[in-house]
């Protein structure tokens, strides 16, 4: 093992003979690697990069488009700021809530 400056690690491992490469123990542990773990490669210059990757599964991917991820945000903001309703008492003090759009059961947090 060669380590290098910043905090960076160098080890030499072999490939298989069916390209297969083992990720050294001390590269697998630093970067919190899991088995079934995905990693991206990236070749430029003659130079590879291996980075970790987290597949999204395909009934999830909604939560992460950029519209869903501004409304994230935006109710973020807004709860923050104290800007909710409720709490309500019953299921039927929430529904007249909904149904007449009133902000009667709003409360601010102290700031």
């Amino acid at each position: 093992m060669k380590q290098s400056s910043s905090n960076s690690v160098r080890i030499a491992t072999k490939i298989g003979p069916r390209h297969q490469v083992t990720i050294p123990r001390e590269v697998f542990t630093r970067l919190r690697l899991d088995v079934g773990d995905y990693l991206e490669f990236e070749l430029c210059a003659g130079v590879v990069s291996v980075t970790p990757k987290k597949l999204i599964p395909k009934e999830d991917s909604w939560f992460y488009s950029p519209e869903w991820q501004a409304k994230e945000r935006e109710a973020d903001r807004a709860i923050e700021n104290g800007d909710v309703s409720g709490p309500f008492l019953t299921a039927s003090s929430l529904l007249r809530h909904l149904k007449n759009g009133k902000k009667d059961g709003k409360k601010k947090r102290a700031k």
